[in-house]
């Protein structure tokens, strides 16, 4: 296990102010972006651009035989169309192939090139077959619409159970099984013997349906040539510094001939986390006319060309003995990663499901068999959790149902498998060691908050009303990322500002406020004199970028080590103003201080002297600024209890949503109001999930549901009132004993979502319901269950 910290939280009467660490500070930025202030990738415009549109394969397989683009050439405004040969014979290498695991037997793992352009067969609907560049985006779609494709159809395969059937179409040679990645983990002898001796099994075949990501701002990017040859790409990503090595190699360059810049970003749940194929072409189209060239997505075309989210289809089984209590689980099943590798990922599917399935529960064994299969499907990437909340909505769907199965309460079930707080550091069979947490008080707090006492008046009340009512409990525990190196970076600027410079990159969490409540804590710096960098690759040293509920453990904790940098070389400052020995200057408070006087200097005072210029001894730093590489903090266990209760009608199988309570750890709050703000949104998406959102594909591949006509989204009259409440236990692992909260909404919505749903239709015998529980799929499932 790591190190512990002792995290010492100040006391209120100590803390600087309500701008420090603890205090409910509102967005810096949502003044800005409330007038309408905004600047988004698409609210950019270079002179002199032009724009692209992608011509895309309207077959989700088959052989590329030839592009009739002549007509499209000759219209008016178009400057030129590129294809795959173009952008190869200009040294545009193929995109990454990005996987995570081994395969179980030590096989080399298939990694089928793509071209940001199709060469020789599509693979899906959307597949990018050319790129038309003309004077006006009006002009580049009219000919993007007369470039003809000639494909020969081909097979297609959508689901992965059947992409992995003998005889189902293949998709790329080199992967004559479909198969990405067959893995494995786990000691299956010692899960077969603990389902060996069980007096209970608990089996549920789990699909957890694929989902369109719908950021609230499509994507778009802007690319150009700088005067010194360097591409420069103005995108909305989730983190310049990784996103600059990814277009470096797809280009062919070093990565110091490559500039990415980040402004506003409009949300991403990981998904604009990649290199797609539309910025590699906005980048060639630049070098190729010497002139800027904008894309900006369609939401409709979005549907297509952005990653979708999960698409998983698992067999979990619990094993308990007569007294209840767990054995061992067993996992097995598919994961679908669509068409390609670029922008997908083998990760949620396999090892997330393995680190988070335990959850708050004594487990002793675990094996996992997961194969994860291509399709003629968009490809799939990480969506908000990326398997953490697949993980604990699988667990809790299954304690659920074992506690009904064996005649025991399922509260009763939870708590005599609780892992303890006594048994901290607790090391899980997914190999995990969990520093911290308070599970079984947690459970209680949430039962009590919900008033779970009072749910049969409740329950009685909705049934002479006409409604099916049910309650779920979704207790979770999610595994952060893990350590990644992080820049911490301060800048004491000319106009009497000073910069956090960092590598994650807010898309809408809120980064400015949190990181500076930092700051303000370890400086002293006033609050409305902080400013945040991100969004620039030429000022970073290192970046992880956002994703994985990590940026407070690995940005937050950076800023620490940068202000300790700061304090160091500001006491050696001091020391020669103040005329004092080195040994004799302390700092707090802001404040820099002759030890037992009254004689000091103020942090920023001491900054205006130094932008003023003093004479210093070439001993002392001339600059208060701090830049280093923090080597980052290790992942952290957010926890917590989520319960529901819904209404279901039983004549239209429509579900309400009426009551949500929760209790959260989520360690050391730095911003409470912010963590409230990310725990409503992701239980918001997980009741998206739960109810209403999902991918349809044809036999053919053609995507059904393709627009929002015939994809549902929530709406704000969906979602309850929510009772917020917080159990921290802080965080041994990490200085500012913070655990991440970013991802934790939707891990506990969704088992909490799904079990009241099934608890609702329980008296009927309905035992299980996939997501998601729409009305016609509810409805259907009474009609059947009455019949």
């Amino acid at each position: 296990m790591n190190a512990p910290f002792d995290v010492a939280v100040p006391a209120p009467d100590l803390m600087p102010g309500r701008f420090a660490v603890g205090q409910p500070v509102s967005r810096k930025e949502d003044p800005v972006l409330l007038r309408g202030e905004g600047r988004y990738t698409d609210d950019l415009n270079l002179p002199g651009q032009a724009y692209a549109v992608m011509v895309r394969s309207r077959v989700a397989h088959g052989t590329l035989t030839g592009l009739d683009a002549d007509a499209a050439r000759a219209m008016p405004g178009v400057l030129a169309i590129y294809t795959a040969a173009d952008l190869k014979a200009a040294g545009v290498k193929a995109m990454a192939a990005n996987v995570t695991g081994q395969n179980h037997d030590g096989r080399p793992i298939p990694k089928p090139a793509q071209w940001a352009l199709a060469e020789g067969r599509v693979r899906y609907v959307g597949d990018p077959i050319a790129v038309v560049i003309a004077e006006t985006a009006k002009q580049a779609k009219d000919a993007a619409e007369a470039v003809f494709a000639e494909i020969e159809p081909l097979p297609a395969v959508t689901e992965p159970a059947e992409a992995a059937a003998a005889g189902a179409p293949v998709l790329h040679d080199v992967a004559p099984d479909n198969v990405v990645l067959d893995w494995k983990f786990g000691n299956a002898e010692l899960v077969d013997a603990a389902f060996a001796r069980a007096a209970h099994v608990t089996t549920l075949r789990i699909r957890n349906s694929r989902v369109v990501v719908c950021a609230m701002e499509p994507r778009s990017a802007i690319a150009e040539i700088d005067p010194d040859g360097r591409y420069v790409l103005r995108v909305g990503c989730q983190g310049v510094f990784g996103l600059r090595g990814a277009v470096a190699a797809v280009m062919g360059v070093e990565t110091a001939k490559v500039r990415v810049l980040t402004s506003n970003v409009g949300g991403s749940f990981g998904m604009k986390a990649s290199c797609y194929p539309e910025y590699v072409c906005a980048l060639h189209a630049a070098r190729a006319l010497g002139r800027p060239v904008k894309w900006t997505d369609e939401r409709s075309e979005s549907f297509l060309s952005d990653s979708h989210g999960r698409d998983h289809d698992h067999n979990i089984a619990l094993a308990l003995d007569a007294q209840g209590h767990f054995l061992a689980l067993r996992v097995t099943g598919f994961g679908n990663v669509g068409a390609y590798l670029s922008n997908s990922t083998t990760l949620p599917p396999t090892m997330n499901i393995v680190k988070n399935i335990i959850g708050v529960y004594r487990t002793p064994a675990i094996h996992a068999a997961v194969r994860c299969m291509f399709t003629n499907t968009t490809p799939v990437g990480a969506y908000r959790g990326a398997g953490r909340p697949e993980g604990n909505y699988y667990m809790e769907r299954l304690v659920d149902t074992a506690a009904r199965e064996m005649g025991i309460d399922r509260v009763e079930l939870r708590r005599r498998n609780q892992i303890g707080p006594d048994m901290m550091p607790y090391t899980a069979p997914s190999t995990m060691e969990y520093d911290s947490g308070d599970f079984p008080a947690i459970l209680d707090e949430a039962l009590a908050a919900a008033d779970v006492a009072g749910y049969a008046a409740r329950r009685a009340a909705s049934t002479a009303a006409g409604r099916l009512r049910g309650l779920g409990i979704g207790q979770y525990l999610e595994v952060t990322a893990p350590a990644s190196a992080e820049m911490g970076g301060i800048r004491f600027e000319e106009d009497g500002t000073v910069t956090i410079i960092t590598g994650t990159l807010d898309y809408g969490q809120g980064h400015a406020s949190p990181f500076a409540q930092v700051l303000v804590d370890q400086l002293g710096v006033p609050f409305e004199k902080i400013n945040l960098l991100q969004g620039d690759s030429d000022q970073l040293i290192a970046g992880g970028g956002t994703g994985g509920s990590r940026s407070i453990m690995q940005s937050g904790n950076a800023i620490v080590e940068a202000s300790r940098d700061v304090v160091e070389k500001g006491r050696r400052i001091a020391a020669h103003v103040l005329e004092a020995a080195v040994s004799d200057i302390e700092f707090a408070r802001g404040r820099f201080a002759i030890a037992g006087t009254d004689r000091g200097i103020g942090i920023m005072e001491l900054a205006g002297k130094l932008r003023g210029g003093i004479d210093l001894p070439a001993d002392v730093p001339a600059s208060l600024d701090a830049s280093l590489v923090f080597k980052g903090a290790p992942s952290a266990f957010p926890n917590g209890c989520h319960i529901c209760e819904v209404e279901i009608d039983p004549e239209t199988g429509e579900t309400a949503v009426v009551k949500y309570s929760m209790v959260n750890d989520f360690g050391v709050l730095v911003n409470p109001l912010m963590v409230a703000g990310q725990a409503h949104g992701g239980i918001v998406q997980g009741i998206g999930q739960a109810l209403c959102e999902a991918v349809a594909y044809d036999e053919d591949g053609q995507l059904q549901s393709g627009s929002y006509m015939d994809y549902a989204l929530p709406r704000a009259d969906q979602a309850p009132m929510f009772d917020f409440k917080s159990h921290p236990v802080p965080a041994r692992t990490n200085g500012l004993g913070a655990k991440g909260c970013g991802e934790a909404g939707c891990a506990g919505s969704l088992p909490a979502v799904m079990n009241a749903v099934v608890d609702a239709l329980a008296p009927l015998g309905i035992t299980h319901v996939d997501m998601p529980a729409t009305p016609q799929k509810l409805w259907a499932m009474i009609q059947a269950a009455r019949a």
